[in-house]
């Protein structure tokens, strides 16, 4: 009797460290994508470069084009520049050349795409399309109320 007793204990020690030894634990990763970045190769439709107003530097290549996903981006190029200091340095899509706010109404020839955080490149997530016939691309300061440059589409 001893000798079963002994050899029940032995099976149940032997059971719970092969259970508790066992590989259970499997580590879930949780990938996150960045929606605000392209996903595969950008292929750029549209090109232009910009041009400074107002005496500052801006300046650079910008796209609008669409990822493996087809969604719509704008894109500023890596040689992107323009002036960081007021904070309020937002892109818009324009009909014109010239920043046209509507308050109150809002205008159909102006859309607001993101603020400029940084110099350099930035991509720019469009949700839905462009109109085809918002051809230029705005950088416009708020608190001062100055266009810093534009550029074509093309």
């Amino acid at each position: 009797m001893k000798r079963h007793f002994l050899t029940i204990i032995a099976l149940a020690f032997t059971s719970l460290s092969i259970v508790s030894c066992s590989s259970d634990d499997t580590e879930t990763v949780t990938v996150q994508v960045d929606s605000t970045q392209p996903t595969g190769q950008f292929t750029a439709t549209q090109t232009g470069t910009l041009t400074a107003q107002n005496g500052t530097p801006t300046a650079g290549k910008i796209e609008i084009g669409t990822d493996t996903s087809n969604n719509t981006f704008v894109h500023l190029g890596s040689d992107f520049t323009t002036e960081l200091g007021t904070g309020t340095a937002t892109i818009y899509l324009s009909k014109t050349a010239t920043f046209t706010a509507s308050p109150g109404t809002g205008n159909p020839d102006l859309k607001l795409i993101g603020i400029v955080s940084q110099n350099g490149e930035a991509y720019y997530k469009v949700n839905g399309t462009i109109p085809t016939d918002l051809q230029y691309v705005i950088v416009w300061c708020g608190s001062a109320n100055i266009p810093f440059g534009n550029g074509k589409l093309q």
